[in-house]
């Protein structure tokens, strides 16, 4: 393991390709030290007694003590620490906590390469290229994005169907180095400050699309690829520090331009059905992933929403408890469903836990479809105060300070500084630069909610629910048998 010193140092001497706002960038760009911030914890926290735990594993490939974040989930306790960690550490940053991509794309790898060894009878070496690059991923303490969400074009066509076939990336070229791939993927988390792009397709494919099925890892500053950033980084604090103004999260749009990758680094192609399985199981992963996350966030707004109630004397309302109630139902059902997915987990043949796929989705669902609902309730606690504040250099300057400090007292028994911090959190919450990325992400981060519906029902035995109402009312049963997950 490194230290997050040892990982900024690695970036450094990365090729610049990363763009910003018309200028190159190079990766310790003060504004992506405050987009990573929450990366540099994870490299921070392995030797603290209270994290020590469920942020290390055992490696299942050399034995050694690795990062969690590079671990392949072997058991169920795999999947439930992963989970808590997700929790601990989002809580801790107030956002993202981002590694998580790098490790759930690592794990649907695990499973894919392995079953397209075993598909083809041995005759590729897929699994065996995976646990090389794995076992240097654990080495290094690597960081990695997941490359999966094309730009797609036009929705309504495949990928072979496409106008521009690059829509979707795909395999150009073949040849004995390697092969030559083209196109985009958009809504790279950590894409400007991580070690690897790990890239699966985003879809399911038909027989047609083997040059689209393509699954590999590449440098992140590898010759062809090009990352345009988007950051979404705190407002700095001018009389009011705190821990929210130092954590933001930054993405990537990201070319590949006829970029070449060796052979020892491509872990699929020319495999409709398994580029399919590889992206489902990326989302699976990211959506169990989400059920630590998730969560987290919902603690956020809800300590907020309890701490604006209490400021301004009304926590012991019932409309706020009520609210309240709500927003525990929301958090603790969504972790309810982590851990029941991870109970229910199977183990593939790679010997890689992949856990329930109906809990993972109904866990994501319920997320997802009330983070606005999160929102507007910490907005109606608040009330307009978070949007029309004034700006901190007014609290910092002693003439307009007393004023303030008379005119927005709440709670005779609470300190207007007080006061002034609480709704300064949750103006960061609620119109920061933070929070639109926050809001849009809780609904389509690791895959909207249609996406969930799909999974849901494409993998749930309505026929057995149907028998239950069959039986009661009397019409014969169906035989049926038990449905497995679809690959």
């Amino acid at each position: 393991m490194i230290t997050s010193k040892e990982f900024v140092e690695r970036l450094k001497s990365m090729r610049p390709n990363c763009y910003m706002h018309g200028q190159l960038i190079q990766r310790d760009d003060p504004r992506m030290m405050t987009s990573m911030k929450d990366i540099l914890m994870t490299f921070d926290l392995v030797d603290d007694p209270g994290y020590k735990d469920f942020i290390t594993a055992t490696s299942h490939l050399t034995g050694k003590t690795i990062n969690r974040f590079t671990h392949i989930h072997q058991t169920v306790d795999d999947l439930l620490k992963k989970q808590m960690m997700t929790r601990v550490l989002s809580r801790l940053s107030g956002t993202c906590i981002q590694r998580c991509m790098g490790v759930d794309m690592m794990n649907a790898l695990s499973v894919v390469t392995k079953e397209a060894d075993d598909k083809n009878g041995g005759k590729t070496e897929y699994y065996e290229r995976f646990k090389a690059f794995c076992k240097e991923f654990q080495e290094k303490d690597m960081v990695g994005a997941a490359a999966q969400t094309d730009v797609k074009g036009d929705r309504l066509l495949r990928p072979h169907e496409q106008a521009d076939p690059d829509l979707y990336m795909r395999v150009v070229e073949r040849n004995a180095k390697g092969v030559v791939v083209r196109g985009c993927k958009v809504h790279t988390t950590v894409g400007p400050y991580c070690d690897e792009l790990i890239v699966t397709p985003c879809r399911t494919l038909t027989k047609e699309e083997g040059d689209w099925s393509i699954c590999f890892s590449i440098p992140a500053d590898t010759k062809g690829v090009h990352m345009l950033i988007e950051a979404a980084n705190p407002t700095p604090r001018k009389a009011f520090p705190a821990e929210v103004e130092k954590h933001g999260i930054a993405h990537s749009v990201t070319i590949f331009d006829d970029v070449l990758v060796p052979w020892d680094r491509v872990f699929l192609d020319q495999d409709p059905q398994l580029g399919g399985r590889a992206a489902l199981l990326f989302a699976l992963y990211h959506r169990h992933s989400y059920t630590g996350c998730k969560p987290a966030y919902t603690d956020i707004l809800m300590g907020t929403t309890a701490l604006i109630a209490e400021v301004s004397g009304i926590e012991k309302e019932q409309h706020v408890r009520h609210k309240l109630a709500e927003m525990i139902s929301i958090a603790e059902l969504v972790y309810a469903a982590g851990i029941a997915a991870a109970h229910t987990a199977t183990k593939a043949s790679s010997g890689t836990m992949i856990p329930n796929v109906i809990y993972c989705n109904v866990g994501r669902k319920h997320a997802g479809v009330n983070i606005y609902h999160e929102y507007d309730t910490l907005c109606d606690i608040c009330g307009g105060q978070p949007q029309t504040m004034p700006y901190e250099e007014e609290y910092a300057d002693p003439k307009w300070r007393a004023y303030l400090d008379k005119y927005f007292a709440r709670k005779k028994d609470v300190s207007p500084e007080i006061v002034h911090r609480a709704f300064r959190l949750a103006q960061d919450l609620i119109a920061g630069p933070v929070a639109s990325n926050m809001q849009i992400a809780g609904v389509h981060g690791g895959g909207s909610p249609i996406m969930e519906d799909i999974a849901i029902l494409g993998n749930y035995p309505i026929e057995e629910k149907k028998n239950i109402a069959r039986r009661l009312a009397g019409i014969p049963e169906k035989e049926i048998k038990p449905k497995e997950p679809k690959k």
